[in-house]
């Protein structure tokens, strides 16, 4: 890490800085001991076009991973200690899909770790043709969210291994469930949960446990998928998107799981309406397709999903990226709130200290004081000590 002072360093700064080097911390500006401080700021899009619908964000160690829906026959992965450096991050290829393992589009891949192992679930098309997208699972050779991985095949989650989207894992009293989209006999487009034998098969077909019945889940078409699982307190609840993706109108809804046995429809309740949708007022249309992901210090749940920026682009790659902070309702429920503007600036996630331009407090660890830039000096040769922690910029450093 390199430390620049926001006013010009001195050699006796340098100095100062190797003298205490090895018994130092580094502190977010703003933190204390009740918590850690906000990361950089950013605005949504967080991730331009055309990568960026169906995303998963996942953050691990301190790191986030990005992997969204593409439209070749790769999936592509961008890695950033912050939020506002995923913008700029490169994506990584790591898989490409032989006509074998499906080919042309890899739509809404999810990340998920599972003993020490992460698995990529995707659903593509062996050939073109709509119809016939099921299912894909790859899987890491160490516990690396950036692999590399192995293609481990199909998972069979439908009678005469039908159409099946938008797959990703429930954990669940100690075994694991794969949640999906299908269609039912009824036309219907649904949420169905199928139980894993393992983190890259199942042992049964899937059940139905949601079916698009009410009017805000029915615009355009009916439609429930996209589902994924957050947990909190002891309640597990699956949140999915409704209605076409295509329309201003696709938006979130959400089931809770009320005990005994999570492949009947019955251990489910969905609420009676949508927990996140369009803000006219905002310019944000359809949004929805989301993940879940928690911030570096563990204090914070965030939500990443797509939307457009205006009514009518529909369901392709206009769709963007964004993230936004989620709250809790008295009642244990998640509160999403309103989808943010694209002009919104937002303070990044709690304990973020990576990334250029982080400004940070260094501490010694004996003395539990601060570098401080002693006498408010804003030109080269600024005499540098250890002094009391304090809120002022004196004691604020930059990371470059």
């Amino acid at each position: 890490m390199m430390l620049v002072h926001r006013r010009g360093a001195s050699r006796r700064a340098l100095s100062l800085v190797a003298a205490v080097i090895v018994a130092l911390s580094v502190i977010a500006v703003g933190q204390d001991q009740a918590g850690a401080a906000p990361g950089p700021s950013f605005t949504n899009p967080v991730v331009p076009t055309p990568n960026s619908a169906d995303p998963t964000l996942v953050q691990y160690n301190g790191q986030y991973y990005y992997v969204a829906t593409t439209w070749t026959s790769d999936i592509l992965m961008r890695r950033s200690s912050t939020i506002a450096g995923l913008r700029g991050a490169t994506e990584q290829r790591v898989f490409r899909a032989s006509q074998n393992e499906g080919c042309c589009t890899m739509w809404a891949p999810h990340l998920e770790q599972i003993n020490n192992r992460w698995y990529i679930y995707y659903s593509v098309e062996p050939r073109a043709g709509y119809g016939s997208r099921r299912t894909h699972v790859l899987e890491s050779a160490a516990n690396d969210p950036a692999g590399p991985y192995t293609y481990r095949g199909v998972l069979n989650l439908m009678p005469n291994n039908g159409w099946a989207i938008d797959g990703a894992v429930l954990k669940l009293n100690g075994a694991l469930y794969f949640h999906y989209s299908a269609f039912h006999a009824d036309g219907l487009q649904s949420i169905y949960i199928a139980p894993m034998s393992s983190p890259t098969s199942v042992s049964a077909h899937g059940t139905r446990i949601s079916a698009p019945t009410l009017a805000w889940e029915r615009q355009g078409q009916p439609v429930n998928e996209g589902s994924f699982a957050l947990h909190r307190d002891g309640r597990t609840f699956l949140t999915y998107s409704a209605s076409y993706c295509g329309t201003a109108d696709y938006k979130l809804g959400m089931l809770e799981y009320r005990g005994g046995d999570p492949l009947a429809a019955s251990s489910w309740t969905k609420f009676a309406n949508p927990i996140f949708q369009r803000s006219n007022g905002n310019g944000v249309y359809g949004p929805g397709h989301h993940s879940f992901f928690t911030s570096p210090d563990g204090t914070e749940t965030w939500i990443a999903y797509h939307a457009n920026s205006s009514a009518s682009q529909g369901c392709g790659t206009t769709r963007t990226t964004r993230v936004q902070k989620i709250s809790w309702n008295a009642d244990g429920t998640p509160n999403l709130g309103v989808p943010v503007s694209t002009s919104t600036v937002l303070a990044g996630p709690s304990g973020e200290t990576g990334g250029s331009g982080t400004r940070v407090r260094i501490r010694n660890q004996h003395s539990k004081l601060c570098l401080d830039d002693y006498n408010f000096v804003t030109t080269p040769g600024a005499e540098v000590r250890q002094w009391t922690c304090a809120g002022a910029a004196n004691p604020q450093w930059v990371v470059g």
